[in-house]
């Protein structure tokens, strides 16, 4: 029997619903290990086995000992159906919000974090359409590229910390943002050049908003002050800064005065060697045409 009177299929131990937990995000582990001690007192409490209540939820008896012992993030439908079946008053559905965090790699987090606080961000990515522009669909297409391939859950945890990065762009007061595109990474039709044709219009979209500034790199461009590899300086409303490149530090964020001195010249630089704001838009457009 399931909490909504419907006959559901029991998950077997290779479809489990859920995402492994990263053992050096502590944070994290703490999050799923609060959740998973919860569920279990309620359990008990409750007077059901871990069987009855895999059944009651319609998930696996495996992946019920995981969660109860932090091995496992669980989705926010296991919550829901868990607190429905254990009577907690929604106690357990508001745990979601937490665990959906978790969800999200460490990294991942540590920069939305950043960049939710920035009232600045200068970003180049000589490599790809950067992450915060980028369509789901195209995400997702992109990721499923990986070698050697991310599993399922992996996929779907990475667009996830990247859809809800895209935050950033409906804060109050928003922050400037500016992006350097290389051209090459708007023509490759990666995934499919249906897929490439939406993310063409949605860069259109994100370059009208008044505190977005899309530049393109051309090709034909004889110098090019990025070949070092990608940049992201983040400004803060208190002065300070952060930056980050592959050049730099090891790729590590650094807030010593002499590399962001490095990271803003190169930045800086790139802007001036790519076409203008106005310029890339009208080039977009006409790959937009072409595709």
């Amino acid at each position: 029997m399931s909490v909504d009177g419907e006959v559901r299929r029991v998950t077997d131990q290779a479809d489990e619903p859920g995402w492994e937990v990263d053992p050096d995000d502590e944070w994290g582990v703490a999050v799923i290990t609060t959740v998973g001690r919860q569920l279990k007192l309620r359990r008990e409490a409750k007077g059901l086995r871990a069987a009855e209540f895999a059944e009651e939820v319609g998930y696996g008896e495996d992946l019920v000992y995981k969660v109860e012992g932090g091995k496992r993030i669980p989705r926010p439908e296991f919550l829901d159906r868990a607190d429905a079946v254990l009577g907690a008053g929604g106690l357990l559905s508001a745990m979601k919000e937490d665990v959906a965090r978790v969800r999200y790699p460490k990294k991942v987090r540590d920069l939305a974090q950043m960049e939710a606080r920035a009232v600045e961000l200068q970003l180049y990515d000589p490599l790809n359409i950067h992450g915060l522009l980028q369509t789901p669909e195209y995400a997702r297409g992109l990721l499923l590229m990986r070698r050697p391939a991310y599993t399922e859950d992996e996929v779907e945890r990475f667009i996830a910390a990247r859809v809800a990065r895209k935050s950033v762009f409906e804060r109050n007061p928003v922050p400037e943002l500016s992006f350097v595109l290389e051209e090459w990474t708007l023509r490759r039709p990666l995934g499919g050049k249906a897929l490439l044709h939406r993310q063409l219009e949605h860069l259109l979209e994100m370059g009208r908003l008044r505190n977005v500034e899309l530049q393109v790199m051309p090709l034909d461009r004889e110098e090019h002050a990025g070949l070092a590899g990608g940049i992201e300086v983040l400004k803060f409303g208190d002065g300070s800064v952060v930056g980050r490149s592959s050049a730099v530090a090891n790729g590590r964020p650094v807030t010593e005065p002499r590399q962001l001195r490095i990271l803003e010249l190169r930045y800086g630089i790139i802007r001036a060697q790519a076409l203008t704001p106005r310029e890339s838009t009208a080039f977009i457009e006409q790959l937009l045409g072409e595709t």
